[in-house]
């Protein structure tokens, strides 16, 4: 028979954000209501896009998605890290594997969405003619079946990978949730194939998204700069700008904290930046799309109005 390596541990306990006492209820209410903002800026998003039929375009079914996957996404583990500034936490071994497996899901998920909306930018602002015959309803829809099988089949992959190691003795990890690089430092068996797959799945996941958000906003700036009317270049800018922040915010932070060593000291520096990524994007995503979008003003204000009446 062969043998299958089962890990030792039952449990492991999270050390948190820090675990300095003084700094453990401040953080509590800063991070509750970082979570808030980003429960009700999401959901807003999500509600009014679904009441609103003028918003039923492409645009927004893609904004629908990405407030839908920030809102699963800081839900997997804000919550526990709440907990974690209250008392120690500890999760169970198999708790543990499904936080890992649904923050690769979102997280990945998010990657494929924000190339979607590139995309669509692109044909918005280069073939605008075309824009309703190219944007179907059934593109959009496959764009996004696509984006969640691809995150499905490489969060399997992750989560294999990680069930195969052997944890022993070691169940403390040194973060505020279950995530790779502080698991691969408790296995005591070799972590060689993990580390392979990190970089494969997360060079593709890198590469493939910026390379296509690079190259439609390079169409994209070569299309407005031959916009003769400085009012058209203004609002093609406003249009992309709030993607073009939220895409460079989320990738470069995660490109930093998943492409560094993981070692002892670079683990401690990395929850600063996975924080960033973690909390801080999901929170100014519904900020950056809502306050400069005139659309989901006019949609707040038609829907208030609705619900007074």
């Amino acid at each position: 028979m062969d043998s299958v390596n089962v890990s030792l541990v039952a449990e492991f306990i999270l050390v948190g954000l820090t675990d300095k006492p003084y700094l453990q209820i401040p953080l509590f209410f800063v991070f509750l209501a970082m979570y808030l903002v980003t429960a009700l800026g999401n959901l807003s998003l999500i509600i009014l896009t679904v009441l609103n039929s003028y918003l039923h375009t492409p645009m927004y079914f893609f904004l629908f998605n990405l407030s839908f996957v920030d809102l699963c996404y800081s839900s997997v583990f804000t919550p526990q890290m709440l907990m974690n500034f209250i008392r120690k936490n500890t999760t169970s071994y198999m708790e543990c594997m499904a936080q890992l497996y649904f923050s690769c899901f979102f997280v990945i998920s998010e990657c494929y969405v924000l190339t979607s909306m590139a995309y669509d930018r692109y044909v918005a602002i280069c073939k605008p003619l075309l824009y309703n015959l190219v944007m179907s309803s059934k593109l959009c829809l496959n764009l996004m079946l696509v984006s969640y099988f691809i995150a499905f089949s490489e969060s399997v992959a992750h989560t294999a990978c990680m069930l195969r190691l052997t944890f022993c003795d070691a169940n403390t990890i040194n973060y505020y949730f279950c995530d790779i690089p502080p698991l691969l430092q408790l296995s005591c068996t070799t972590t060689r194939v993990n580390e392979v797959v990190i970089f494969v799945v997360g060079s593709i996941n890198i590469i493939i998204p910026t390379s296509t958000i690079f190259v439609s906003y390079g169409f994209i700036l070569s299309s407005i700069f031959r916009i003769s009317s400085s009012e058209g270049r203004s609002k093609a800018f406003s249009t992309c700008s709030s993607h073009i922040i939220a895409a460079f915010l989320f990738f470069g932070s995660g490109a930093i904290r998943y492409f560094k060593p993981s070692s002892d000291g670079s683990m401690d520096e990395g929850k600063i930046s996975s924080v960033f990524y973690t909390n801080v994007i999901p929170m100014i995503n519904p900020l950056l799309y809502s306050l400069r979008n005139k659309d989901i003003k006019v949609a707040l204000r038609r829907t208030l109005r609705k619900r007074n009446f």
